[in-house]
């Protein structure tokens, strides 16, 4: 079974050889050809003793120059791989000083091959596991028995119930702080046993978390979040069956918009959502319109002052002494907001029109 080893790879290996050794070094493929060399004038052509080594499989040595078709003195090993073979490594030089150099050579060539298939392999995982989420969540339909494979490998239930996690990394940030998110985002997933995720290209990540774990699981991610300084924000969708995980990736994308302005909120969960929902989906044009006629005429000491007055259940009693300021002066500054912008905080359906205004800000 031939286990070959492409041009670019090998010709990175020969060159690393040389670099400890000092000697030309050549990659031979079962033929006899040299495809990888340190001389390049030497690659394409007929090398005898290769051949022969990669027939019998052992090392075999030459003493003299151009006693063999397009061979020099040196070593000539051939590498296997898993049983496999590989390639004849040949280095030029008397025998005697170049043959512990074969068996680095060797080596070098294992470890190589082996950084590449891990390398491989971590690919195809992420491919594999961006191409099934992607396929959940955009209802794209999928060979049964490929993503029944797929979710057993990343032991996600079939039968079971399951939540989106998206995190939103903020754009504005350096790439260094991104850079740092990222690799956060990748120990918390292992923490907390997330084994299917993927990039969201340009800033998101999307997670499929198991249902059943999400009450252990959403303490640490509240805390998380809040520990990022504002480089990420986290939402989860509604529990669904992981064939109806679009709906979950909906809601999750429901409650991202719910935080996506705000300064202290980085965590949102679908189910705790209320008045959130009504206002993440109000489009940009008709919000701007709203603020124009709500708040436009205030400045940011009536709007900081409504904001304890909402907290406080437009209690005059608890407002005025949270603000330190006397009851009649806390009537007057609420009166002159109502003259300001013609709506009466003191009034339940006024009030209610600015509570949403302050919300939509």
């Amino acid at each position: 079974m031939e286990n070959s080893i492409d041009k670019k790879l090998a010709q990175q290996i020969v060159a690393t050889v040389k670099d400890v050794c000092g000697q030309n070094v050549n990659f031979i493929d079962r033929t006899g050809m040299i495809y990888a060399s340190t001389d390049e004038r030497r690659i394409g052509s007929f090398h005898e003793i290769g051949k022969q080594a990669a027939e019998k499989g052992e090392m075999l040595e030459v003493d003299t120059d151009s006693l063999f078709a397009g061979t020099q003195k040196g070593v000539n090993l051939p590498v296997f791989h898993n049983g496999s073979f590989v390639a004849v490594i040949g280095i030029s030089g008397p025998p005697d000083q170049v043959r512990k150099y074969a068996y680095l050579a060797e080596r070098i060539t294992g470890l190589l091959i082996r950084e590449r298939e891990l390398n491989t392999f971590s690919r195809t995982q992420a491919e594999k596991m961006n191409y099934v989420i992607h396929s959940l969540i955009n209802r794209e339909n999928l060979s049964q028995a490929y993503l029944l494979d797929t979710l057993e490998q990343f032991h996600v239930n079939k039968n079971g119930s399951y939540r989106i996690l998206l995190i939103h990394i903020h754009s504005g940030r350096t790439p260094m702080n991104t850079a740092e998110a990222e690799q956060n985002i990748q120990q918390m997933f292992a923490k907390t046993g997330i084994t299917l995720c993927t990039f969201h290209y340009p800033s998101e990540y999307l997670a499929v978390m198991d249902s059943s774990r999400f009450p252990l699981i959403s303490p640490v991610l509240a805390e998380f979040a809040c520990q990022q300084d504002g480089r990420l924000k986290i939402s989860v969708g509604k529990s669904c069956p992981v064939f109806q995980l679009s709906e979950s990736y909906e809601t999750g994308t429901a409650a991202q918009k719910s935080i996506a302005s705000s300064t202290d909120r980085h965590y949102a969960v679908f189910d705790d959502l209320t008045l959130e929902l009504i206002l993440s989906s109000v489009e940009e044009g008709c919000k701007a319109e709203y603020l124009r006629k709500t708040l436009d005429a205030l400045d940011a000491e009536d709007i900081s002052l409504l904001s304890v007055y909402f907290e406080e259940d437009m209690s005059l009693g608890h407002t005025s002494s949270r603000l330190f300021l006397h009851k009649n002066t806390l009537q007057y500054k609420l009166d002159r907001i109502y003259k300001k912008c013609g709506l009466n905080p003191r009034k339940f359906r006024d009030a209610v029109v600015l509570y949403l205004a302050l919300k939509l800000a």
